[in-house]
């Protein structure tokens, strides 16, 4: 490609330098959609702004070195604050995927209207041409054109092999195992979409610089759609595909718009379909599905395994013993959850004490799992108090609350299907030791109660393993392994012993034993199994139909013949 000149025609060329602008914008997309998961159509809205911001300046202020520099800097101050903005509005805590891509679907569309609307100054829908700029030779634009997009390919490259990467591709398959370790979701996505919005503006910038024409179209809708099905043939989450799909389309695109004017929109319709039905990944996945044959072929451990240098250390400071203190670790007043005309939880009081395995039991519906969400969900409850080491959670987010103290597992093993077992350990201390952008860190400072977790269980020796190819059990310590890395005063797990062999259920309640009496830890547990509540806890609580039955000691409960008819499905007045 960087000898495209010296063999191409004029208008060729041409072609090939709008295009590698509009690769760069293509590598926005790829990073914000390919790799975070946001479907975004309106990264043309800030190529648009960029490409304006250079041709208003220069048609209506002035034109020279010190303008062409002012104008680039509107173009990225004005897209980061416009994507900041679409961003809070989008990616705040509870919003929808689908809510984040309609106001992306609003964005370009109020901003050719935006242009529509600006008469003369903007060109309204003629747009703006003829503006002074630097009409260097077509050889020294392919250069700059070049220059730029192997710039920030390589920045972006870097970016999602480093810390930061891992986390993007763990907020694209898992985003609420993501928020409640702790990390903030909302703030990354905000600031990956300025990033790339403030890029965005750049590549528009210099496509309008070079072209000396600007349009509504360049911020449109039909562009920023065009840069998704770019994304889609050339391969989501590759960065070398999505380039290679803009610059290909694009020059093929212009090549048979002269040529077969009345079909080459036809063919373009076509391939896309095809290569969407038979390549669902993109043309990358040839390459990436060769490799990995390639790998599985090469690796006598068979698919999945992978080499690591992810090594594991203790944390400084590795008991993780809350300090004495004469206030409580968590305490629950009249904590009430409805939905609609359904109450789930009614006026539930519990306070819980450090060093204290407190297990939670009832018959299904009976609100247990509810109660955990209120507990590390601010926005959970709709009355009531729920009380963390002093601090009231309020309506916080779960991020906030893991800062509080309160670690959490699921039901359903919850974890990152398509990342190793090093990576999710390392995305388990974001909260305490941060992330580097363009760096992946290779030592990973765990709390001793996780390390041992991860030595028993084998995993210690895993940490280079996809986790979906984990057993079940191995799963589970590894979420286990998770929670504790977050170094958590209050710990919340939700029934850790389903579908586990008999075996590695009493290894999970030695693990719990140690972590209540050796490290003080308060656990809250959901558990069906009554022998293996009996065994491990120090107090029980009984829900029944939202309500708080019974709160004592586990012989107490235990031979309760009020526990006893629940559990049996009898009335309650009858049993008393």
């Amino acid at each position: 490609m960087a000898t495209a000149p010296l063999y191409l025609d004029t208008y060729m060329t041409n072609v090939l330098i709008r295009a590698l602008f509009l690769g760069v914008l293509a590598l926005t997309v790829d990073l914000v959609w390919g790799y975070t998961g946001v479907l975004t159509f309106g990264q043309s809205a800030f190529f648009g702004i960029g490409a304006y911001a250079c041709a208003l300046v220069a048609t209506h202020w002035g034109f020279g070195p010190g303008w062409f520099a002012l104008a680039l800097v509107i173009g990225i101050v004005a897209a980061a604050v416009t994507a900041w903005l679409v961003g809070l509005l989008s990616f705040y805590h509870g919003a929808s995927p689908l809510y984040s891509s309609i106001m992306t679907l609003a964005l370009p569309i109020v901003l050719v209207q935006i242009i529509f609307a600006g008469g003369r100054f903007t060109g309204s829908s003629s747009g703006l041409s003829g503006f002074p700029t630097y009409y260097w030779s077509i050889d020294t634009w392919f250069v700059i054109a070049g220059i730029l997009l192997v710039a920030v390919a390589t920045v972006a490259w870097l970016f999602v092999r480093s810390d930061y990467g891992c986390i993007l591709v763990a907020i694209r398959e898992n985003e609420d195992r993501c928020a409640y370790l702790g990390i903030p979701v909302s703030r990354i996505k905000i600031g990956l979409f300025v990033a790339c919005g403030a890029i965005g503006a750049v590549a528009g910038f210099g496509y309008a610089a070079f072209t000396n024409v600007v349009a509504p179209e360049l911020g449109g809708f039909l562009l920023g759609t065009e840069s998704l099905i770019w994304v889609a043939l050339g391969g989501r989450g590759t960065l070398l595909g999505p380039i290679l799909g803009a610059i290909g389309i694009d020059v093929t695109s212009s090549y048979l718009s002269g040529s077969l004017p009345f079909l080459w929109k036809f063919i373009v319709g076509v391939v896309f379909v095809l290569v969407i039905i038979l390549l669902p990944n993109g043309f990358a996945s040839l390459v990436t599905g060769a490799w990995r044959r390639y790998r599985a072929r090469s690796n006598p451990d068979g698919e999945g395994h992978h080499a690591t240098s992810v090594r594991l250390v203790a944390a400084e400071g590795t008991g993780v013993r809350p300090t004495a203190t004469a206030v409580a670790p968590i305490r629950i007043a009249a904590l009430t959850c409805r939905y609609g005309s359904l109450t789930v939880l009614d006026g539930i009081e519990v306070e819980a004490r450090e060093g204290q395995l407190l297990s939670i039991v009832g018959p299904n519906g009976a609100g247990k799992t509810t109660l955990m969400r209120c507990i590390s969900n601010g926005t959970e409850r709709t009355s009531g108090q729920v009380t963390v080491a002093g601090t009231e959670i309020g309506r916080r987010s779960p991020q906030k609350i893991v800062s509080l103290g309160v670690g959490r597992s699921f039901q359903n093993t919850s974890l990152f299907d398509s990342l190793t077992v090093g990576d999710c350990l390392r995305l388990a201390r974001y909260r305490i030791d941060g992330a580097s952008a363009f760096v992946r860190q290779q030592t990973v400072a765990l709390p001793k109660p996780a390390l041992e977790i991860l030595q028993a269980t084998g995993l210690d020796q895993q940490l280079g393993l996809e986790t979906r190819y984990l057993s079940h059990g191995m799963k589970r310590g590894l979420e286990l392994a998770m929670v504790l890395a977050t170094e958590p005063r209050v710990l919340l797990l939700d029934e850790p012993t389903a579908g586990l062999t008999k075996s590695e259920r009493t290894a999970i309640g030695h693990v719990l034993t140690r972590l209540v009496e050796e490290y003080g830890l308060c656990v809250f547990l959901i558990e069906h199994d009554l022998d293996f509540v009996r065994e491990i806890s120090n107090r029980i609580v009984v829900l029944h139909q939202g309500k708080l039955l019974l709160d004592g000691s586990v012989e107490e409960v235990v031979s309760s013949d009020l526990v006893k008819a629940v559990y049996a499905g009898q009335n309650l007045e009858t049993a008393a």
